[in-house]
């Protein structure tokens, strides 16, 4: 496995009540005490990345037990549902559309022994004194697992040139809710205020993925959070619920790591054609809405998230395959935000602000990184303007001293600006660094109504 450098290790297990435990790494000798329950725990000194296998010792009476090929580097834990568990054996069966570069032999071909995976298994997370869950990541192990994970850990790898551990805790199909127990939303007064259905969905169906998949894992020592999850409560139509989900989720995770600044960077669910589901009142706005709930998280401290706009290749499929670039963009934000490897952004154009100007809107941006550009060269495309009916109509937007400058002929008193505001848009607003800029409107309520503190 890999220990992750640079913080105090958590190792701990069970042993007889009262027993001495004994355990030594890389030239640290600790000791402690198993409680009246058997259960122990201790930490190990900060250590520093190392290539070197190294083997920890464990001693607890006349019991032994030795954990080998042990490397020192940076830990990140990855869940969600479908499209973060979407395995690297799929890519394997896929057929290269024209003109695209696509790893279909990465599974046989990864030699990366430094680059190590651990898969959580729904069935199988039980206290187990060989951790045999751990492989390098290489097939046929690296077959089963996530294929954002291990394109996010092996660029990763390449970037710091230490070892990379990533451990993978998804579930195809799962809410939000099931990742964290009922305690972690009913802290909320949004949700203590409300009695829909909402609520009700809190009480039957959370925690059950939380107990046994996130929690065995605790307290071993990480660097940050990957999620990738929200198609399911987007089929319900949640909101500014979500938000309020996510920063229970965000909030609950790093109280239990004892890190209130672990890093959370997420992925914006894919374009897909909601509003064509049989018998749901969706429109093509619905998932925009969706996004706009997602957006709002970043209020939270130490949060990214990455669009996906321009990553599918058809709005009808629910699970695009294009996994390597949303791992390589989790990579970029963790590499900007988290390691301070470089000036980049960590994320795409951000709305920040709108002036009005006469007839026209000037909006701005964070994270524009070096300036704004058209991806395709072509005019800007997706900008509309509302007129004081709030009906809204194509606009023409222009970049000019860096911000976008918005407006529609005829209308004389422009209300708000909206820009990908459909499931199936393909904006063509990015910064230099080619990171798509995320849908908004401008005139967001939803923003206003979340608190993230």
């Amino acid at each position: 496995m890999v220990l992750q450098q640079g913080v105090p290790v958590a190792i701990w297990g069970w042993a007889d009540a009262g027993q001495e435990v004994v355990v030594k790494f890389k030239g640290q000798l600790k000791k402690t005490t198993a409680d009246t329950k058997g259960g122990w725990k201790l930490y190990l000194n900060p250590l520093r990345a190392s290539f070197d296998n190294a083997s920890i010792h464990i001693k607890a009476g006349a019991e032994q037990i030795q954990l080998n090929h042990i490397l020192v580097g940076e830990v990140w834990l990855c869940s969600g549902q479908s499209n973060m568990e979407f395995a690297m054996r799929k890519l394997a069966k896929l057929k290269p559309p024209a003109g695209a570069s696509w790893p279909v032999n990465e599974v046989a071909e990864a030699n990366n022994k430094s680059l190590r995976i651990f898969l959580v298994e729904r069935k199988k997370m039980n206290p187990d004194s060989t951790h045999s869950g751990w492989y390098e990541a290489t097939a046929p192990a690296l077959g089963s697992f996530s294929a954002v994970g291990y394109f996010f850990a092996k660029e990763l790898s390449q970037k710091l040139k230490v070892p990379i551990g990533v451990i993978s805790a998804a579930i195809p199909g799962s809410g939000i809710e099931p990742w964290m127990p009922a305690e972690a939303m009913l802290k909320e007064s949004f949700f203590n205020n409300n009695t829909g259905d909402s609520t009700r969905r809190i009480k039957d169906g959370s925690g059950k993925f939380y107990t046994t998949m996130i929690e065995p894992l605790i307290p071993f020592s990480l660097k940050g959070f990957l999620w990738y999850q929200g198609e399911n409560n987007c089929f319900l139509q949640e909101r500014l619920e979500y938000t309020y989900k996510m920063k229970s989720l965000i909030n609950y995770w790093r109280t239990k790591w004892e890190n209130n600044k672990l890093p959370f960077y997420y992925v914006q669910i894919a374009p897909y054609y909601y509003s064509k589901a049989k018998d749901r009142p969706y429109t093509v706005y619905s998932e925009p809405e969706f996004w706009e709930a997602q957006a709002a998280a970043l209020a939270i401290p130490n949060t990214v998230m990455i669009a996906t706009t321009d990553l599918i290749e058809d709005p009808a499929d629910l699970h695009p395959v294009n996994k390597w670039a949303v791992g390589e963009r989790l990579a970029a934000s963790a590499l900007s935000n988290t390691y301070k490897m470089d000036d980049k952004p960590a994320m795409g154009p951000l709305f920040k602000s709108a002036v009005k100007s006469g007839q026209s809107f000037i909006i701005d941006f964070d994270y524009k990184g070096k300036g704004l550009k058209s991806n395709d060269g072509a005019p800007l495309n997706y900008f509309e303007v509302a007129d004081k009916k709030g009906n809204y109509r194509t606009a023409s937007a222009i970049i000019k001293n860096n911000k976008v400058w918005v407006s529609a002929a005829g209308i004389q008193n422009p209300r708000s600006v909206r820009f990908a505001w459909r499931e199936d848009a393909r904006a063509n607003l990015y910064n230099t660094e080619g990171l798509p800029a995320l849908p908004f409107r401008t005139d967001n309520k939803l923003k206003e109504q979340f608190n993230p503190r």
